[in-house]
């Protein structure tokens, strides 16, 4: 898995790592207002939910989780 670590108790439900994700891979959990790993097998380490979280909740791997980027359209 691309995402070595996700801190939900950080989270405050902004949405931007869920917009920023390419694969769709996060979800927002409406009863609880934070995103949830829905599909970590799909993520590809582009690392935009790192990028544009601002309570620092993902850690993801430095390496490429796969060998190429797929598109999901």
């Amino acid at each position: 898995m691309a995402i070595r670590n996700f801190y939900p108790e950080l989270c405050t439900g902004c949405g931007n790592c869920v917009a920023a994700c390419p694969m769709d891979v996060l979800r927002l959990d409406e009863e609880q207002n934070k995103a949830v790993v829905r599909y970590p097998q799909d993520c590809v380490a582009c690392w935009g939910c790192e990028s544009f979280c601002p309570q620092g909740c993902f850690d993801v791997s430095p390496e490429r989780a796969r060998g190429e980027m797929v598109s999901p359209y």
